[in-house]
């Protein structure tokens, strides 16, 4: 059993009861899956403990534990692994098992706040165009060259991560982008994985529901970094305070990049317009149809790593001129009486505020910004007050709706949304809890030339409440009024 030989030498063990050349047919760690002679890694998890289902797996016929404690009885014939963190256990497991498939082609990770998504996928975008076979895992989709899957963590588990990197293989890619969350870092599903490069783009307030503390959320990440061997990149974005903080101690090739500071891939922006932005990267003059100062600084993380990983500069430009939008991502429609609508994922104070900064830059007169925006529930309820104030400080109207509020009320998200919005500009505010309704508002306020940003769910096509989802798509919604307006 390589995989539980290898983990012998790779993960502290302070004990193995039982056999351990015995062959295994697949690793497992939710116990409803286990099947025949299956690997079952018992998990402290946030919500349950893997290790309450021992006695179930074994009886689905796992033949290995993998486990923190052991069991006080132990069954014959039945061996059992003890490791000081299942996590990581799982993870280097699971590399084994497909045989280390991260080491035969070229992983890049690329971690930050804002900005994941479209890095990954611009890069999976370029290095197509420039006639690779490439893979992609990210938020919006799992992409094995050009086979399709459905995504459903920014990061996915150990497992599927190395699965889908097998798979990769099998069909010749020789790079893959993948978004690194601050949760699958801190989860350990990168544990096991050799990486080419790192890119981090940016760090501001998310996902303190999780890691309690700004300092603790920007520790995990650079947990990422320091694990980067000497072999790979460390490219960052150095504009942001925390971008050195991610290359210290880090052994792997220090670059860097940035709109203000001197840095190895440096851009100035020379013209905003809504059909794109006309850019200087190290002094090469490029048309892009991507729009914003936020999308300059992606735009020169994806340069430096394609140049990095060898494409020739030129050719890279080249690309980088016939790039598309992500999905969710400033996608943008205009109606037939001229009012323009933008659907972004921004759901955090930063990135709320990069979207309606761009959108403030390309007005060219008088047209009214109208925003349309919510906050997830079960999520970091510090941010619902900054993304209001945000809202309504950089827009004429602020609608405050739904996002998915899971299993908090509603109206309690919006409340708490509320109370960050100064006296000056409560004005500018109203409060729609449908999220249909509230677009449909936004869509009557608006005139001809007028700007609405739907910010928060991006690519989601559904509402999550009370546990269960409900289709729902932002720029269907928005095309709909449009349609319906035209009708009138």
């Amino acid at each position: 059993m390589k995989i539980l030989k290898d983990i012998l030498y790779r993960v502290s063990v302070d004990a193995v009861f039982g056999a351990t050349d015995i062959a295994v047919s697949a690793i497992q760690f939710d116990s409803r899956k286990v099947q025949k002679d299956n690997v079952f890694v018992a998990q402290k998890g946030v919500l349950s403990d893997g290790h309450q289902f021992i006695s179930k797996a074994i009886n689905l016929g796992a033949t290995v534990i993998i486990c923190e404690d052991i069991p006080s009885e132990k069954i014959t014939g039945i061996t059992y692994v003890q490791v000081q963190n299942s996590d990581v256990a799982l993870a280097i497991m699971a590399s084994n098992f497909f045989d280390n498939p991260s080491k035969r082609l070229e992983l890049v990770g690329v971690t930050g706040t804002n900005g994941k998504t479209t890095v990954a996928t611009l890069l999976y975008q370029l290095f197509k165009k420039a006639g690779y076979k490439v893979g992609l895992l990210s938020t919006v989709k799992i992409l094995v060259d050009e086979t399709e899957y459905r995504a459903t963590h920014t990061t996915p588990n150990s497992v599927a991560i190395n699965e889908y990197l097998d798979k990769m293989i099998e069909e010749g890619v020789e790079y893959c982008f993948m978004e690194v969350s601050s949760h699958g870092i801190h989860q350990k599903r990168t544990e096991g994985l050799t990486f080419a490069g790192g890119i981090f783009t940016n760090l501001s307030h998310d996902h303190l529901d999780y890691h309690e503390t700004f300092a603790e959320y920007r520790d995990v990440k650079k947990i990422f970094f320091d694990s980067l061997p000497k072999t790979a990149f460390a490219l960052v974005n150095i504009d942001d305070k925390n971008g050195n903080f991610m290359l210290q101690n880090s052994v792997a090739k220090h670059k860097s990049y940035a709109l203000k500071t001197v840095a190895d891939f440096k851009a100035k922006i020379l013209e905003k317009r809504l059909s794109g932005t006309l850019i200087t990267i190290n002094n090469v003059e490029v048309w892009t149809k991507l729009i914003g100062e936020f999308n300059a600084y992606n735009l020169l993380a994806i340069v430096g790593t394609a140049e990095l990983l060898g494409i020739e500069k030129l050719e890279v430009l080249r690309i980088i001129s016939e790039l598309e939008s992500v999905s969710g991502r400033f996608q943008y429609v205009v109606s037939d009486e001229g009012v323009t609508a933008i659907v972004d994922y921004a759901h955090t104070p930063d990135a709320l505020k990069n979207v309606l900064e761009t959108i403030n830059d390309i007005r060219t007169g008088n047209e009214t910004v109208i925003t349309v925006v919510g906050c997830g529930g079960d999520r970091d309820q510090t941010k619902r007050p900054k993304m209001a104030h945000i809202a309504s400080q950089l827009s004429n109207q602020a609608i405050f709706t739904s996002d998915n509020p899971r299993s908090e009320n509603p109206q309690t998200i919006i409340d708490e949304m509320e109370a960050g919005v100064s006296a000056e500009n409560y004005r500018k505010t109203l409060s729609i809890l449908d999220r249909r309704q509230a677009i449909k508002t936004a869509c009557k306020f608006a005139q001809k030339d007028d700007i609405i940003l739907i910010a928060g769910k991006g690519h989601e096509n559904y509402q999550e409440i009370n546990g269960e989802r409900f289709h729902f798509d932002d720029l269907e919604e928005v095309v709909e009024c449009f349609n319906q307006l035209k009708k009138q």
